[in-house]
């Protein structure tokens, strides 16, 4: 009989889970689903299941029968997580009697018979409705009077007390309308499961194609292992309540995608308003591990190199003042850039992660060019990586001219240089981004430039070996 029948009273042991499959979420939780085999009784009964999460949310507890459907009802539901522990026994412990094993100085052995009267822990509420474990230090008064503060030594204890188990177990008060095996799906969702990806780009010595390794980094905290299970991954934001109220699962259209996983290992397929990433073979996931899985492995992966200077960056609805704002030297931010598609011999959706850019030098050493986190990324879509800043070129941005339009300060004209330096003795490229707000028009410039948008523009610099130029533009702006 296990411990959870001698400390629960007599109760019919639910079978071991069976065709376990986890679907593991962005936001540190999973949903488990397994199945097991009943054997019931006719009539009002205890069933006790086994090998839960110890982190199961138990509000989210679904049962159906598989083999008899409408054969039982659940009338009631509790979850047992009082484990078995040295700290727990001897906080129930308190007030009964206990034999205390210790070694005295001179080595002889005391055998000493007593009444507990304090556990070395106690848990206590706190004025937030937590639990806090306070030290108390253990007292035992011996069967002759003598109060022992904190000895040391072995202690004894008559029994298991009343309420603890072994292992996280839900017992269920069943009504069966007829007994025999009754084969059954449980599914529940637990905390402290969780899931990442993490990305490597392997660049050649001339930046320009790399390999791309993506890894799936998943931690079991739940307090269960779960063996040869059906593993699933979904990748996308899912809402949750404070509560931890468990919401709907509803179905997704699957459509048909080449993965570029490593040997098939994972199969995509879009869920709803997410993606779902499902494991090919059987995985074991034991609790405290950490486990790392190939997610998407491909090679010659085009890639394009990109400096920008944006000196406004970040600044949102800025008015002109006659403060100089964004003035100064500058270093281009540089960015690594590749497209998520199947001429990339990607076109996977990707999920969010951090990518480590690495790149050969000329003697075919790899070197650490930056790291940079992506968001979910949907396939045909183009990652921009800000891996670092650029060494030898050198901005500077100064306003040479300001003046107020008319009297009431509703309006003023600006002129703004930026000089760029390319100290590097090949050509490059720079992408220098200008931000305005409010009625703006540029009425002069050096260089010719796009309208990215309502607040933005660019210009585009091509710098010559050595070479120095200047992005010199005026702009009215009305507000």
């Amino acid at each position: 009989m296990s411990i959870v029948s001698m400390a629960l009273g007599a109760v019919l042991s639910a079978g071991l889970p069976q065709n376990t499959e986890i679907t593991v979420y962005n936001g540190g939780f999973a949903l488990v689903k397994e199945q097991r085999v009943l054997r019931l009784k006719p009539g009002q009964q205890q069933v006790a299941v086994e090998d839960v999460a110890q982190m199961i949310e138990a509000n989210s507890v679904g049962i159906r029968s598989l083999s008899d459907p409408g054969s039982f009802s659940v009338l009631e539901q509790n979850y047992q997580y009082d484990l078995i522990s040295v700290a727990a026994i001897l906080q129930k412990a308190v007030g009964k009697e206990i034999v205390f094993n210790r070694v005295l100085p001179n080595g002889s052995r005391e055998r000493i018979v007593g009444t507990l009267m304090s556990a070395p822990t106690n848990v206590v509420g706190d004025a937030n409705g937590g639990q806090n474990t306070v030290w108390n230090g253990m007292v035992v008064r011996t069967s002759d009077g003598r109060i022992l503060l904190n000895p040391s030594g072995e202690v004894e204890v008559s029994s298991i007390p009343e309420g603890l188990i072994s292992k996280p177990t839900l017992m269920w008060e069943v009504d069966a309308t007829k007994g025999g095996e009754n084969n059954v799906e449980l599914s529940y969702l637990t905390r402290g499961m969780s899931w990442k990806c993490d990305y490597v780009l392997s660049l050649d010595n001339q930046g320009k194609i790399g390999d791309f390794k993506g890894w799936v980094t998943m931690t079991n905290n739940s307090g269960a292992s779960f063996k040869e299970t059906k593993l699933k991954l979904l990748a996308g934001e899912v809402n949750r309540v404070v509560e931890n109220q468990p919401g709907g699962f509803g179905g997704g259209r699957v459509r048909d995608a080449m993965t570029k996983s490593a040997e098939n290992q994972f199969s995509e397929e879009q869920f709803a308003e997410y993606h779902l990433y499902t494991m090919q073979r059987p995985a074991t996931v034991r609790n405290n591990e950490i486990k790392q899985l190939s997610l998407v492995d491909v090679v010659r992966v085009p890639v394009t190199k990109k400096l920008v200077i944006d000196s406004m960056r970040g600044w949102g609805t800025y008015y002109p003042s006659e403060g100089e704002v964004g003035s100064g030297p500058l270093k281009p931010l540089f960015l690594v850039e590749f497209k998520n598609d199947e001429a990339s011999h990607l076109g996977m959706p990707l999920p969010m992660g951090a990518v480590k850019v690495f790149q050969r030098d000329k003697s075919d050493s790899v070197q650490l060019l930056g790291e940079a986190s992506i968001e979910h990324t949907p396939r045909n879509e183009k990652l921009s990586l800000p891996v670092g800043r650029s060494f030898d070129i050198v901005a500077e941005r100064k306003r040479t001219n300001f003046r107020w339009l008319g009297t009431s300060n509703r309006g003023c004209v600006e002129t703004f240089e930026i000089e760029i330096r390319n100290r590097k003795e090949s050509a490059e490229t720079v992408h220098v981004i200008e931000r305005h707000w409010g009625d703006w028009k540029v009425t002069d410039k050096n260089l010719d430039f796009k309208k990215l948008d309502s607040e933005s523009m660019e210009f585009v610099v091509e710098l010559k070996a050595n070479e120095v130029r200047k992005v010199v533009y005026t702009v009215e702006t009305r507000w």
